[in-house]
């Protein structure tokens, strides 16, 4: 096993699944007994067969030595620790061990699909297993104080993801880390933006991010597309603050080595940041004039996802146009046709033609000759049936199970998708080893 990859492996290999387990109404003396006989540091407590807390060691020491308790009178819902911490079995390693950082804890339960408890897992198990783990990198970017550390660490992910590119982690796994440890950095940058200035700011608003920022799909050349969502009825003095810290917040991200949208994107613009009703006099102003930049704009927008406050803003928008698609499909027909446009970029023979600019001669815009189409084409025939969250691998998924996409062509689709979005990656990794900017353009006799 490549020890680069093992946080990247399965919570669900590695728990213990032999857990040792109490009531609530149990006695505090009964269960230190237990956890001596066993041989144990915690009890996981479980009421109707779900768990409901931890009690630990420290928990004995600091609640009942410490306090002079008497453990035979106590129960041991008094003490507990709750509720319990978990993560899923198919969460990967790397994410048990930020809810650890996270929460200041040395363990995590586990569950399954439906949510019922089946083991623990600690940080001792998995660091048994990793000596260079993300843990570290996850804890430094939630203590970071300054945009000047978030920069840094943003760089450090840039790293991180240049030494793994081509040690055998799965394409599919390296663009999920870089998603989530962008996300941690973008939430933290908020924290900070906010305690310095904007303390007074209404939790009736959101920050979402768009496009492939919103799918999950980041890979090494990126810029911002973000917008704001506010509730409808805020008074003009709110809705100033909020404008005030947008701006602020734009600028913070781009001082941290993200580059504003060319096009605009972004929440500092008016454009981009509306109340919820208009929102959707937007999105249907889009659905009802398919233009071009239109067409754009709503693909970008129907991919938002919500890095920052009320998440119901963004379901009811959701919601929103998929009834107004459900009544009229010009827009996705539209869509559809401006995706087809985008044709692959093979010539007579098979041959691929490259770009023939000074620049970029010899060279493939991989995105566009690609990975466009299939993100584009995938989330229409997403938006048909309704199905508007995740990224293009969960809508491939979606779009099998709705028997829209038979196994095969799922199969190969995602195939195609990973391997364009690797040969992106090793690209980009490239560049930034010969000092260079990183893009979507490959020469083709790499």
């Amino acid at each position: 096993m490549a020890e680069v990859n093992v946080f990247f492996l399965p919570v669900k290999g590695f728990c213990q699944r032999d857990v040792v387990t109490c009531g609530p109404d149990e006695r505090v003396g009964t269960v230190a007994a237990l956890m001596r006989d066993r041989d144990v540091s915690s009890v996981v407590v479980c009421e109707g067969g779900e768990p409901i807390g931890i009690v630990t060691d420290h928990d004995l020491r600091s609640k009942v030595v410490a306090a002079g308790a008497d453990p035979a009178r106590l129960a041991v819902r008094s003490i507990m620790t709750a509720p319990l911490i978990v993560v899923g079995e198919e969460d990967f390693l790397f994410e048990a061990l930020y809810r650890m950082s996270r929460h200041t804890i040395h363990r995590v339960g586990v569950v399954d699909a439906e949510g019922h408890f089946t083991g623990i897992i600690a940080d001792t198990d998995i660091l048994r297993l990793q000596t260079r783990s993300p843990q570290q990198l996850l804890r430094e970017i939630e203590e970071a104080r300054t945009l000047a550390e978030l920069k840094a660490l943003h760089e450090r992910v840039q790293g991180l993801v240049v030494h793994l590119v081509g040690t055998g982690v799965a394409t599919r796994d390296l663009v999920r880390m870089i998603a989530h440890l962008n996300d941690r950095i973008l939430l933290r940058l908020i924290a900070i933006v906010r305690e310095a200035s904007f303390s007074d700011l209404p939790e009736s608003f959101a920050f979402v991010v768009l496009g492939s920022e919103g799918r999950g799909e980041q890979t090494l050349t990126t810029d911002q597309d973000n917008a704001i969502v506010f509730a409808d009825g805020l008074s003009e003095a709110v809705t100033k603050r909020i404008e005030t810290f947008s701006r602020a917040l734009t600028e913070a991200i781009i001082a941290i080595g993200v580059s504003p949208c060319p096009g605009g994107i972004m929440a500092r613009n008016a454009e981009w940041r509306r109340s919820l009703a208009g929102w959707t006099e937007e999105v249907d102003h889009w659905l009802t004039h398919p233009l071009a930049e239109n067409i754009l704009k709503g693909s970008m927008f129907f991919d938002l996802r919500t890095i920052y406050g009320d998440p119901g803003l963004e379901a009811t928008l959701k919601a929103h146009f998929a009834a107004h698609l459900r009544r009229d499909a010009a827009f996705l027909v539209r869509t559809a046709a401006n995706v087809v446009r985008f044709k692959p970029p093979i010539g007579f023979f098979g041959r691929i033609k490259t770009e023939g600019d000074e620049v970029h001669r010899g060279m493939v815009d991989i995105k566009k000759a690609g990975i466009f189409a299939i993100t584009e084409g995938v989330k229409v025939l997403a938006l048909e049936i309704g199905h508007l969250g995740g990224g293009t691998r969960e809508r491939i998924a979606a779009l099998a199970a709705a028997k829209v996409l038979d196994p095969q062509q799922a199969e190969d689709l995602e195939a195609s998708y990973n391997y364009l979005v690797y040969l992106r990656l090793r690209g980009q990794v490239g560049a930034i080893r010969e000092n260079q900017t990183p893009t979507n353009y490959l020469a083709l006799d790499h």
